[in-house]
């Protein structure tokens, strides 16, 4: 047995053993020997198996009551995996799986939930109840890739048949120096990436961008992912000149979005009769919903509703920055929370003042409102010295692959 077969089966063998009123046998009615099938830790020889996957009103409880399993049953069974499985956070479209019972009443043993294409949460409610999560198991295949922009990244991912995921993954690498939603007809990339399989045939989505060539207005920018924390066992990416290409502060709090209001201390409103009315804070339009982003790691000093601002939040950076997210839609923090950069703190909307969907992008420096587009915000932490031989060496066969690429 492989050692990634043998870690497939440890969590279920452990508990096999704590609870040892569970039979297994492997005979059919022949009293034939049959050949073990296992799949999510189970010899599917033993059940009936019944694959489906959750439809508009469907419920854990739901789909247990029509395999035989009593409503007293399904009450316990709640109550004990309550800590370990959410069974009201199935999501319609999810496939799942039911092992049941060899005999006439075709009782569900098992409940196997699939909540990607890789993990996935067993329910056994045989004798004793338990539940684990668990991974298929997948292969990693190297894959390399390139492509000219004609519209958007995200149509020309579609064209070369590239995961959608890339281009989010894309956009998150180079936040810090390329504004996706003006790229240029024929901007072009080059990618070295991972992919996941699952019995080497089936796609199991993107798994790590190793790295990137992007040519933005004739401009070069390459991005290799690179572990500068062993310790930690942090990656980041960094240019071929070891540049990291994080900078504190992302360029926008929504991915995707445009400016439809800079700021403006001379700006007039019509509606106003022409008065001045600065403002100071930089529009980003985008469609009700869209997640909102902490441009920054802070911590939460503000996340209240109050007129004019509609929902808003506001972040303490540290000592010099503070910034500012306006007419959300819905806050997902809350004051005193530490958030980093890049996690959602709300969703688009238009309460307070706001004659459409967007979010109002205020920035702080030293308790004075500025315009972040004129400041020289400052970088992330550069790669040390210490460790730029070794950088130079890792990405000297990387930059040999990306050139090789032709387009």
């Amino acid at each position: 047995m492989t050692l990634t077969k043998l870690h497939f089966l440890l969590p279920l063998i452990f508990l096999l053993f704590a609870c040892s009123n569970v039979e297994k046998g492997n005979d059919d009615e022949a009293g034939t020997i049959q050949k073990a099938k296992f799949e999510y830790g189970y010899d599917l020889n033993d059940f009936i198996v019944i694959r489906d996957t959750i439809r508009s009103g469907d419920t854990f409880g739901a789909i247990l009551d029509a395999n035989h399993v009593s409503q007293a049953e399904i009450y316990e069974v709640v109550s004990k995996i309550k800590d370990s499985f959410d069974v009201r956070r199935v999501k319609i479209g999810n496939p799942y799986v039911l092992l049941n019972s060899k005999d006439s009443i075709d009782k569900t043993q098992v409940f196997i939930y699939e909540k990607n294409k890789v993990d996935y949460a067993v329910v056994d409610i045989r004798d004793c109840i338990f539940t684990f999560n668990d991974k298929k198991p997948t292969t990693i295949i190297e894959k390399t890739a390139s492509g000219t922009i004609t519209s958007s990244l995200s149509e020309t991912m579609e064209e070369q048949h590239l995961s959608p995921y890339m281009t989010d993954r894309l956009a998150s690498i180079y936040a810090w120096t390329i504004d996706f939603f003006r790229l240029q007809p024929n901007d072009r990339f080059k990618v070295v990436y991972t992919e996941k399989f699952i019995n080497d045939t089936i796609p199991a989505g993107l798994d790590e961008i190793k790295a990137v060539y992007f040519e933005h207005r004739g401009k070069p920018l390459y991005a290799f992912r690179f572990m500068a924390d062993s310790t930690m066992g942090i990656h980041d990416y960094y240019d071929d000149e070891a540049n990291n290409l994080r900078r504190a502060f992302l360029k926008a709090p929504v991915k995707f979005s445009r400016i439809s209001s800079r700021y403006n201390l001379k700006r007039r409103i019509k509606y106003y009769g022409y008065k001045v009315r600065p403002h100071k804070g930089t529009d980003f339009a985008a469609p009700i919903g869209t997640p909102i982003l902490a441009t920054a790691d802070g911590t939460i000093t503000k996340s209240e509703r109050k007129r004019g601002n509609g929902n808003y939040v506001k972040i303490r950076h540290n000592a010099t920055y503070d910034t500012q997210y306006l007419h959300m839609k819905k806050r997902n923090v809350r004051v005193g929370d530490y958030v980093r950069q890049g996690d959602v703190i709300g969703w688009v909307g238009m309460t307070g003042n706001t004659g459409g969907p967007h979010v109002c992008y205020r920035f702080w420096k030293n308790g004075r409102q500025v315009d972040p587009f004129t400041l020289d915000l400052p970088a992330s932490e550069p790669l040390e010295e210490s460790l730029k031989p070794k950088f130079f060496d890792f990405i000297e066969g990387r930059k040999l692959q990306l050139d090789g690429i032709s387009f």
